[in-house]
C-alpha cells in the first residue's frame, strides 16, 4: 500500500470503519465562503457546520479534498517545480468531529493510522502543540507514548488556527516525520526549521473557543476537530522519497510529458516537466469545475496557470499543444477517485488545447518584442513599465509572464511604471463611459466594474452560493443601505443567478444575510460583466460589505433551462424539416413557455409542425447528456456549431451540444450544437416533454413559433383532452369519433344552407323556383324589382339570374336588406339590352340612393352596396328611373 490510489483508499476506509461518513469532496469554486478565490483546505465545505448555520446528518467525516493554492493570499504559484512541496493543485485528506469526539479521539486515530495502518517509523515522529495546551501535551505522552523531547510547545500562531477574526478557533498540534540528518534543518521551533529534514505531514485543529472580539474569546459548546493531511506528502514519505515530485502520481505525468517532447527531466528542464504535470492538474481540475480562462477573477488564475504550464512546454521545445495530450494519462490516474474529471475530459481537452493554439501566438510575438525591448538590458537591470504595459495592452503578453521570461536574466521589471499605467488606461476609459442619456445611466456599472471588478458567475455548476455585497444602487446611484419595503439594485462579487441574455430571462430567488432578506425579482448583466440583482428588501436592513447566501428559485431556472434546450432542438428539427435556410432571429426564454423567430418565407404546415416536434421529443427521449465546450469562435462555427443572429461573441465561446442524430446527415453524430451562453438542463430526457403550439407571421420571411415543454406542457395536453371529452360528451359519442361526428354536422349544415337558400329564392320569386311574372313595363322594358330580407349578398346573383329567365327579356333587380340595417343591390340585364342599357349604370343609380357610391361588375351583372337599407324601395324606383 503505496500508490496514490491505494493511500487515498485506505485513508478513507480506515476512517468509515471507525463510524466516519465518507464525503466527497467540494468543487475548487467555494459555495459557502465568499471570500475565498478557491477551495484550499478540507474543512471549506464544512464551514456552515462548524458555525452552526447549517447541519448534516452525521456527526464525523472524513474527506478527500481537492485544493488549489494559487490566487490571493494562498498563492504557491512561482515556486511550483523548482521545491519539492509546492504545488497549485493538491489533495488533503482531513477527518472531521462536528461535537462528537475531541482531542483523545482525534490523537487516537491519527497515531494509530499512521503508525499501524501506514506502518510508519514511530521513531521518527514528533509532535508540536500550542504552547499552553497542557491538555495535547499529556494525551500525546499517553496515547503515543512519545518522551517530551519529542513533543514541542510552539507559542506562534503557526500552532493556533482560526477562522477570522472572529468565530471559531483553536490550538493544532501537528505531527512531522524526520528525515534524517542526512538532510539539512532542525525541528519546528529551532532557528533550522525551515529546512527539508523535519517535513509537516497531518495537521490536528482542535476547534474549542469563539473569537467573540480581539479580547474576548469563549469556549464552544461543542467543541469540534478539523484534520489535513496532504496526499502528496505522506504518498512521498511512504514511497521512501524525499520530494513530492517522485512519486507514482507525479511520475507518470512526467514520463508522459518527456515521452512527447522527447527532452528527458534532468537538469534545467527538470523544473518545466513538473511545472507542467502540477498545473496540468490544477487547470483540469478547474475546467471540471466550471471554471474557464478568462481576464478576470477565477478564470484568470486559470489562465495565469495554464499559460505558465505552456510557456515550460515550449521552452522544451514542444511543437505541437502538449497540455491535451497529456490529459489522458491525469484521467487515468484521477479519474476514479474524481469521476468529474471522466465527465468533463472532452471540454478540458478542448480548453487546453484552444487556450494553447492561442497562448503560442501570443507568446510568439511577445517573446520576440521582449527580446528586442532587453537587448541592451544587463543582468540586474530592470525593463521599463511602460513596455511591459504595452506587452500586456497591445499584445496579450501578462506581466507575470514577462517577470517569469526575463527571471532567468536576472531582469526585473519596473512594476510601480506598469500600474501607473494601467491606471492611466482605466482613467481614459472611465472618461469614455460618461455621456448622458443611456449612456450616463449605465455610467455606474463601468465604474463599479473597474472599483470591485466583474461579478464572478458560479450559476452553471450551482443553484446557491456565497457571496459579499460590492455596492447597493438606486437611481443609478450608489447608496449606504436599503431597509424594508425599498427596492434596490446589488452587486456582489459572485452570484450564482443568470443575468438577462440571449433571450434567456434573468434568475429571481432571494438574497439573504445575518438580520435582512431581499426578493430578487431579476436579474441584469451591466457595465462589461456587472451582474445586477433587482430587489426588494423584505425584512431588516441591507448594506454594504455584508456576507450574503443567494439562492436561485429552483423551479423557475428549471422550467427555463428546460425551455432553453428546448429551443435548441426545435430550431435543429425545423431546419430538417424545412431546410438550411432555417435560422434563429431571436428569442424568449421565459420560465412558463419559450417562442423563437426564424427565417421562412411561407407558414409552416401543421404536418411539418407535427414533425418537427415528433423529430424534437425523440432526441428528449434519448436522454442523452448536455455537454458544453470552450471554443475559439471561428473554430467552433468551421465544426458546424451554429451562431445565433443578433448575438455578440467573444475570442473564445461555449459549445453547447444535445442529441445524436437518428437518420440522414446527421445520424450518429451530435444532434445539436449551437454557440450558446446560457444555463441548459444536464440531459436532453429533463426537458420532459415539448409541444410546439403555433406558427404565425412576424413580418416578412419572419415566422414565430410557441411552444411549451415539461409540466406545462403537460397540462396543456391535459386540458386539450379535456375539451375533447367534454365535446364527445355534447356530441354523444366517444373523443375518437368526434371527428367523423363533426364532419357528418358539417356536411348537413351545409345541406340545410343550401335547401334554406332555395326556400328563400322561391321566396323571393313568389313562393316557385322561377316565380310568376311581377315585372312591370318601364319605358318599354320589363323591370323586375324587389326588395328581400334575410337573404345574403353573395345569394343575391342567383336570385337575379332566376328573375332573369322569368322575365325573359329585360332587366331584374334584387336589394337586399341585412340585420344591421345595410343593404346590398344586385342587378342583370338580359343579353339582348345590353347594348341599350348597363348594369353596372343601374346599379351605382342604386347604390347612391342607399347612400353608397358605386359598385362594379359586367354589363349584364353588377352588385353595390349601401349603408342605409330603409332606402331600399328608392333604390328599386331609381333603377327604374334610370331605365325610362
Amino acid at each position: 500500500m503505496s500508490g496514490v490510489n491505494e493511500i487515498r483508499s485506505s485513508f478513507l476506509d480506515y476512517f468509515k470503519a471507525n463510524g466516519h461518513e465518507v464525503v466527497a469532496s467540494s468543487p475548487l469554486v467555494p459555495r459557502n465562503d465568499p471570500t475565498l478565490m478557491f477551495t484550499n483546505a478540507g474543512m471549506v465545505q464544512f464551514k456552515n457546520v462548524f458555525t452552526g448555520l447549517e447541519h448534516r446528518p452525521y456527526a464525523t467525516a472524513a474527506t478527500s479534498q481537492k485544493c488549489v493554492r494559487a490566487g490571493g493570499k494562498h498563492n504557491d504559484l512561482d515556486n511550483v517545480g523548482y521545491t519539492a512541496r509546492h504545488h497549485t493543485f493538491f489533495e488533503m485528506l482531513g477527518n472531521f468531529s462536528f461535537g462528537d469526539y475531541f482531542k483523545d479521539r482525534a490523537i487516537e486515530l491519527a497515531w494509530n493510522l499512521i503508525t499501524r495502518e501506514f506502518g510508519i517509523d514511530r521513531n521518527r515522529l514528533l509532535v508540536t502543540v500550542y504552547h499552553t495546551d497542557d491538555e495535547a501535551f499529556d494525551l500525546w505522552r499517553k496515547i503515543a507514548g512519545l518522551p517530551e523531547d519529542r513533543i514541542i510547545r510552539i507559542a506562534t500562531n503557526d500552532n493556533f488556527w482560526a477562522m477570522g477574526d472572529t468565530g471559531p478557533c483553536g490550538p493544532c498540534s501537528e505531527i512531522f516525520y524526520d528525515h534524517g540528518d542526512h538532510i539539512w534543518g532542525g525541528p519546528p521551533g529551532s532557528a533550522d526549521e525551515d529546512g527539508d529534514r523535519f517535513i509537516e505531514i497531518w495537521n490536528l485543529v482542535f476547534m474549542q473557543f469563539e473569537q467573540i472580539s480581539a479580547g474576548e474569546r469563549l469556549n464552544l459548546p461543542r467543541p469540534s476537530i478539523d484534520t489535513g493531511m496532504g496526499l502528496e506528502r505522506v504518498a512521498a514519505l511512504l514511497q521512501g522519497k524525499h520530494d513530492n515530485y517522485d512519486i507514482d502520481l507525479f511520475q507518470r505525468l512526467i514520463a508522459a510529458s518527456v515521452e512527447l517532447t522527447g527532452v528527458p527531466a534532468e537538469g534545467k528542464n527538470r523544473a518545466s516537466h513538473r511545472v507542467i504535470a502540477d498545473h496540468l492538474r490544477s487547470s483540469a481540475f478547474l475546467i471540471a469545475d466550471g471554471v474557464l480562462p478568462a481576464t478576470v477573477g477565477r478564470g484568470y488564475v486559470l489562465r495565469r496557470i495554464m499559460r505558465r504550464a505552456m510557456r515550460h512546454a515550449h521552452l522544451l521545445g514542444a511543437q505541437e499543444p502538449l497540455m491535451y495530450r497529456l490529459l489522458p494519462v491525469l484521467v487515468a490516474e484521477m479519474g476514479r477517485a474524481y469521476p468529474e474529471l471522466v465527465r468533463a475530459e472532452s471540454m478540458i481537452a478542448e480548453t487546453l488545447k484552444l487556450e494553447e493554439i492561442s497562448f503560442r501566438r501570443t507568446l510568439v510575438r511577445g517573446l520576440g518584442l521582449l527580446d528586442e525591448a532587453t537587448a541592451e538590458i544587463g543582468e540586474g537591470g530592470r525593463l521599463d513599465g511602460e513596455v511591459a504595459f504595452k506587452l500586456y495592452d497591445t499584445y496579450g503578453f501578462p506581466l507575470d509572464l514577462t517577470q517569469d521570461a526575463l527571471r532567468p536574466r536576472g531582469i526585473s521589471v519596473d512594476t510601480d511604471a506598469f500600474a501607473t499605467a494601467m491606471d492611466r488606461q482605466k482613467a481614459e476609459a472611465r472618461a469614455n463611459w460618461s455621456g448622458s442619456g443611456d449612456a450616463a445611466t449605465e455610467a455606474i456599472w463601468y465604474e463599479l466594474r473597474d472599483r470591485i471588478g466583474a461579478t464572478e458567475f458560479l450559476g452553471y455548476e450551482t443553484e446557491q452560493a456565497e457571496g459579499v455585497i460590492g455596492a447597493l444602487v438606486r437611481d443609478g446611484k450608489e447608496i449606504a443601505s436599503a431597509s424594508a419595503g425599498e427596492s434596490v439594485d446589488l452587486v456582489v462579487n459572485q452570484t450564482p443567478f443568470y443575468g438577462e441574455s440571449g433571450g434567456q430571462m434573468g434568475d429571481c430567488g432571494t438574497i439573504s444575510g445575518e438580520g435582512f432578506k431581499l426578493e430578487v425579482t431579476d436579474t441584469q448583466k451591466r457595465g462589461d460583466g456587472v451582474f445586477v440583482h433587482r430587489a426588494r428588501v423584505t425584512e431588516g436592513t441591507v448594506s454594504k460589505d455584508k456576507p450574503v447566501l443567494l439562492e436561485v428559485d429552483h423551479g423557475r431556472r428549471s422550467r427555463i433551462r428546460a425551455n432553453h434546450s428546448a429551443t435548441h432542438l426545435l430550431h435543429e428539427a425545423l431546419r430538417e424539416v424545412l431546410g438550411t435556410h432555417v435560422a434563429q432571429k431571436g428569442s424568449l426564454v421565459a420560465p412558463e413557455r419559450l417562442r423563437f423567430d426564424i427565417s421562412h418565407g411561407k407558414p409552416v404546415s401543421a404536418v411539418e409542425l407535427a414533425e418537427v416536434e415528433t423529430m424534437a421529443n425523440e432526441i428528449i427521449r434519448q436522454n442523452s447528456p448536455v455537454t458544453t465546450r470552450l471554443m475559439a469562435v471561428d473554430d467552433a462555427i468551421a465544426e458546424g456549431a451554429m451562431a445565433l443572429f443578433g448575438e455578440k461573441y467573444g475570442d473564445e465561446v461555449r459549445v453547447v451540444s444535445m442529441g445524436t442524430g437518428i437518420s440522414g446527415a446527421k445520424a450518429n453524430r451530435p444532434y445539436s450544437v449551437e454557440l450558446c451562453g446560457g444555463t441548459h438542463v444536464r440531459a436532453t430526457g429533463d426537458i420532459g416533454l415539448v409541444k410546439v403550439l403555433s406558427d404565425s407571421g412576424v413580418s416578412a420571411g419572419v415566422r414565430r413559433i410557441e411552444a411549451l415543454t415539461g409540466e406545462a406542457a403537460r397540462r396543456y395536453l391535459i386540458e386539450q383532452d379535456e375539451r375533447l371529452r367534454e365535446l364527445a360528451a355534447m356530441l354523444k359519442v366517444q373523443p375518437a369519433d368526434v371527428a367523423g361526428r363533426v364532419e357528418a354536422l358539417m356536411d348537413e349544415r351545409k345541406k340545410l344552407e343550401r335547401e334554406l337558400a332555395e326556400a328563400k329564392k322561391k321566396l323571393a320569386l313568389g313562393g316557385s323556383a322561377t316565380g310568376g311574372d311581377e315585372s312591370r313595363d318601364v319605358g318599354g322594358v320589363k323591370y323586375l324589382g324587389k326588395v328581400v330580407h334575410g337573404v345574403a349578398p353573395k345569394d343575391l346573383k342567383g336570385l337575379v339570374d332566376a328573375g332573369k329567365a322569368s322575365v325573359g327579356s329585360g332587366v331584374v333587380a334584387f336589394v337586399g336588406v341585412g340585420e344591421d340595417g345595410k343593404a346590398s343591390v344586385a342587378i342583370g340585364v338580359t343579353d339582348d339590352l345590353t347594348a341599350r342599357l348597363s348594369a353596372v349604370d343601374l346599379v351605382r343609380a342604386a347604390s347612391e340612393a342607399l347612400g353608397g357610391k358605386g359598385g362594379g361588375g359586367r354589363a349584364d351583372m353588377a352588385q353595390a352596396g349601401g349603408p342605409d337599407g330603409d332606402k331600399a324601395d328608392a333604390a328599386i324606383e331609381a333603377v327604374a328611373a334610370a331605365i325610362g
